[in-house]
């Protein structure tokens, strides 16, 4: 309980930085959204396994999450969304690493997306990528509104699974070259 509470106070001491962070990155209404998920991710991910450096990790998922909304704006390639006339936010960053990084983590996104069924892509595409409220989004796909919230909920779960799982791979394709050179270059030492 009481790592809970240090969590709870450490984030609301940090609340201020995250959002200034965050402010440079989304739109001035969707910065209280990524706060909130920002402490709900890192909540979960203490959960599972004690963080060490909580205030570094807050502010590297505000920046990630930040960079995954401006991402899912500039979905302008799903076949299935073809019948949408809204025009994309194109990715804008600061340097060259923000920018290989949000076009990854877009295209992340983007197959995350794809395997997502056809009610539950389109409710999670329009709440996630439009902005439309889960109201709108009943209206314009003639569902309920519960419906919808389930299929947000569900795109998002799976969604989030999903880009975790190929982070994760992707983490682990990135060390396989560097240990494969460092073995080169032990033999090609032994040889001499």
């Amino acid at each position: 309980m009481a790592r809970n509470s240090t969590l709870t106070s450490l984030f609301l001491s940090t609340k201020r930085n995250i959002s200034g962070l965050v402010s440079h990155i989304v739109r001035f209404d969707d910065i209280d959204d990524i706060v909130q998920e920002t402490f709900v991710k890192t909540y979960e991910a203490d959960l599972k396994k004690e963080i060490k450096y909580v205030r570094s990790y807050m502010l590297k998922t505000a920046k990630n999450l930040a960079l995954n909304h401006i991402a899912r704006w500039d979905n302008k390639y799903n076949d299935s969304l073809e019948d949408f006339t809204h025009p994309p936010v194109q990715l804008t960053s600061v340097n060259v690493e923000d920018d290989y990084e949000s076009k990854e983590q877009f295209l992340f996104f983007c197959r995350a997306t794809d395997q997502l069924s056809g009610s539950v892509q389109k409710c999670f595409i329009l709440k996630k990528v439009y902005g439309l409220s889960q109201k709108e989004i009943a209206s314009y796909l003639k569902l309920s509104e519960s419906t919808v919230e389930k299929h947000i909920a569900q795109g998002l779960l799976k969604s989030a699974r999903y880009i975790k799982r190929m982070n994760h791979d992707q983490m682990i394709q990135s060390a396989k070259p560097e240990h494969q050179v460092h073995s080169s270059q032990v033999k090609k030492t032994a040889r001499k």
